[in-house]
């Protein structure tokens, strides 16, 4: 009876548990991987259905693979750090043997001959994946919809998205229907889909997880894009530094030469970091509520004897900054485009030349910066370069930075029109839709590792979270960071009905 009353206990909190302690309890014989995978089937099967969250399932291998590592474990071999632990893959990952469709039509029949690195890199660790989750086509939105798998809904509020491109990952999550996720972040599609579901997320350091079989680009793509890294998702902090330690390291090639060796944090507890911070700027507003949720973090902050910096503007100037960013994000997107669609783009473009209509944020500018010359995109990475030596001299002073990730709570559901023409309220104000990849793009234009952690809840019941930004190659301690916010009780529950 006893035994039969620690088991049923042990089932209820496993969705709570990290993915850390969960391999631990693996490995120990407190519980086994097949009766973790079966908790999250058995929560994703009750609980996945309104959200529309995972839309690619492998249950049936995904026991065979439990089984595998149970049998591990009782006959005393040696495990991996995530081994047992059950997850789902964004749909960008190629996953050997099942469909990695990203929304796309044409690749409606694809099925993966093999893994993505880093899902192999996973896989070698002893994480199970059992489904992929849902994404925008291409995965070029910051909401979750597309013609194959429909809508992603949003777990605090389904009238709202759950954020994109990594909308789906976010949303199983935040639900517990998977305990840790791996996306993919170009224009802030791990931060703000984990903002937006009140998780943790971490957009690493640029290049230190090779992106070999992610889509976009076309399947088999060898070259590494630019701008764009894969990273973690999780409900807890101290996970995102475990899947970086089993993400990170050279492709096959480069493995010959070097190896990444990612420095600790050099602190634990909030009194003890360096902490910058920027949290106004008329470029990129912020609304009421996100302001409120800042405020009571620094609050926090001060009493647990913290002391941060208000910095008076960022390197290189945020609109300097994020103009660059912009051309450099379209110049990737144009070089992905179809020839026939890159063709009317350059067609477009003159003609905006001619009529004067090539500014930021509009189709017209769109056009124009994607169909650069190669001349105009080295001029524009070598200004890239400069800024980043710019950043490194400013994290000489400080360990991090901590910045909004995004202008608003969750938005509602708006597929209507393009980018260039949907607008978003902020305290009652339309403003470009296209506003809500401002604060992202710092961090992403220098390469910089960026952790998402979430700090409060707008007066709608919405998540509110905090982007923490730190030196290239300062993970670990913008993990650490929002490890330490946890530890001082700021952060947020699951959502209600999610339990």
């Amino acid at each position: 009876m006893n035994n039969q009353t620690s088991t049923e206990t042990q089932a209820s909190t496993i969705h709570d548990r990290s993915a850390g302690d969960l391999a631990r309890a693996i490995r120990e014989g407190e519980t086994t991987a097949r009766a973790a995978l079966e908790h999250f089937i058995a929560r994703h099967d009750a609980l996945n259905a309104p959200l529309n969250a995972v839309v690619v399932q492998d249950f049936e291998r995904a026991r065979e693979a439990a089984d595998a590592v149970d049998a591990a474990v009782a006959a005393g071999e040696p495990l991996g750090p995530l081994a047992g632990v059950p997850m789902t893959v964004k749909d960008t990952f190629e996953a050997e043997g099942l469909a990695t469709v990203v929304g796309e039509p044409r690749l409606a029949n694809y099925v993966a001959p093999h893994d993505a690195v880093a899902v192999a890199r996973l896989k070698a660790a002893g994480a199970i994946v059992f489904g992929k989750t849902n994404t925008p086509r291409l995965a070029q939105d910051v909401q979750t919809y597309n013609d194959i798998y429909g809508t992603t809904n949003n777990p605090w509020d389904t009238s709202r998205t759950s954020g994109g491109s990594s909308g789906g990952a976010a949303a199983a999550v935040a639900a517990g229907i998977t305990p840790i996720e791996l996306g993919s972040d170009l224009a802030g599609s791990i931060r703000t889909p984990s903002a937006w579901c009140g998780i943790y997320g971490h957009k690493p350091s640029y290049g230190l997880v090779p992106m070999r079989g992610h889509i976009p680009g076309p399947p088999g793509t060898r070259a590494e894009p630019d701008l764009c890294v894969a990273g973690p998702l999780s409900r807890h902090p101290g996970d995102l530094s475990l899947m970086l330690d089993a993400l990170a390291g050279p492709s096959a090639i480069e493995a010959s030469a070097w190896h990444v060796a990612l420095p600790a944090s050099p602190a634990t507890r909030l009194a003890d970091f360096r902490i910058a911070s920027y949290f106004g700027d008329d470029f990129a507003p912020i609304a009421q509520s996100v302001g409120t949720a800042i405020q009571a973090m620094r609050s926090a902050l001060t009493d647990h004897g913290a002391a941060a910096t208000a910095v008076a503007a960022l390197p290189g100037g945020f609109a300097d900054s994020y103009d660059l960013y912009d051309r450099l994000l379209n110049a990737l997107v144009g070089a992905g485009l179809p020839d026939k669609l890159y063709t009317k783009a350059r067609r477009g473009a003159a003609l905006m030349g001619l009529l004067k209509r090539t500014e930021r944020g509009t189709l017209g500018g769109f056009a124009t910066r994607a169909t650069d010359t190669h001349r105009d995109w080295a001029q524009r990475n070598e200004a890239r370069q400069a800024l980043r030596e710019t950043w490194q001299a400013f994290f000489a002073d400080y360990d991090v930075l901590l910045m909004p990730v995004v202008g608003v709570p969750a938005i509602e559901h708006q597929h209507k029109g393009s980018l260039f023409d949907r607008k978003i309220p902020i305290d009652g104000q339309d403003v470009a839709y296209t506003q809500l990849f401002r604060w992202i793009a710092p961090a992403t234009l220098a390469g910089l590792p960026a952790t998402t952690a979430p700090i409060g809840i707008s007066p709608e019941g919405l998540p509110i979270a905090l982007q923490i930004v730190g030196a290239y190659g300062a993970d670990h301690t913008t993990i650490a960071f929002a490890g330490a916010l946890k530890a001082a009780g700021i952060g947020i529950s699951r959502p209600p009905g999610f339990e």
